[in-house]
């Protein structure tokens, strides 16, 4: 393959792969406690050195670069804005903190706190995994009840404090699904003088449809260009190649 073709195709497979990425930030634009995905470039070794021809370090005509690629995709956890819902079991967490809920056994983070009351009182997400108590058990709200900004539940049941939990580091963090994380590491408890809970809002998508919607025309253009690039090369091949055979 020629060196500029090459180079050419991988940067609109990078593109390419930033674009999806871009679009799953958009469709998830209303989505609670979502936390929209940075991907991050790199540069390639050249294709000789890819593929062990070569070392990189060699200086020679084969450690010239490969183009880009798409390494892996961060996620940004700027926190999204609070929306006022008025509704009483919509919690939202002000700074820092993650919901603990317990999903296919395991037990996972979130910032989405739009939850819901099972039949048997239980608090659960939208999806219907219950929340967890510092405790590690499910939250059960049975009669009246009240909660304070502290995230403690009064009730007939007793005090339950909601579990609140802040890993060691956001990168020990992989995102599964929409807006839960599972920690590579355990999360420990936030420390009771930085819980802080409003009641009757929920925090909002993180993505900004304009940002992403600019993101997406940018990457477009770098896609298109790429792909005439693509299209130069493979012309300007056909057309040495019919001047050869004729002269042949």
């Amino acid at each position: 393959m020629a060196y500029g073709m090459y180079i050419s195709a991988e940067g609109a497979l990078a593109q390419q792969l930033r674009l999806e990425t871009i679009s799953n930030n958009l469709a998830n634009v209303d989505t609670t406690g979502f936390k929209r995905d940075i991907p991050l470039f790199q540069a390639r070794f050249a294709e000789a050195v890819d593929r062990g021809l070569a070392r990189p370090d060699a200086g020679t005509i084969n450690d010239v670069g490969g183009g880009v690629m798409v390494r892996d995709n961060a996620t940004d956890f700027s926190p999204g804005p609070l929306k006022n819902t008025g509704l009483p079991l919509d919690l939202a967490l002000r700074g820092r903190g993650f919901f603990v809920v317990r999903h296919d056994g395991e037990a996972m983070l979130t910032r989405a706190g739009n939850f819901q009351q099972s039949s048997d009182g239980t608090l659960v997400t939208g999806d219907g995994d219950p929340v967890l108590s510092e405790d590690g058990g499910p939250i059960v709200l049975n009669g009246p009840w009240q909660i304070g900004e502290d995230g403690v539940f009064t009730s007939a049941d007793g005090v339950q404090r909601l579990a609140i939990a802040e890993p060691a580091s956001l990168g020990d963090l992989v995102k599964v699904g929409d807006n839960m994380f599972r920690p590579l590491a355990p999360a420990g408890n936030l420390a009771a003088e930085l819980r802080s809970v409003a009641q009757g809002m929920i925090e909002g998508s993180g993505t900004s449809a304009v940002t992403e919607m600019v993101q997406m025309i940018e990457t477009t253009r770098a896609y298109e260009a790429n792909v005439n690039m693509i299209r130069n090369h493979d012309s300007m091949f056909g057309t040495l190649i019919s001047r050869v055979l004729r002269v042949g």
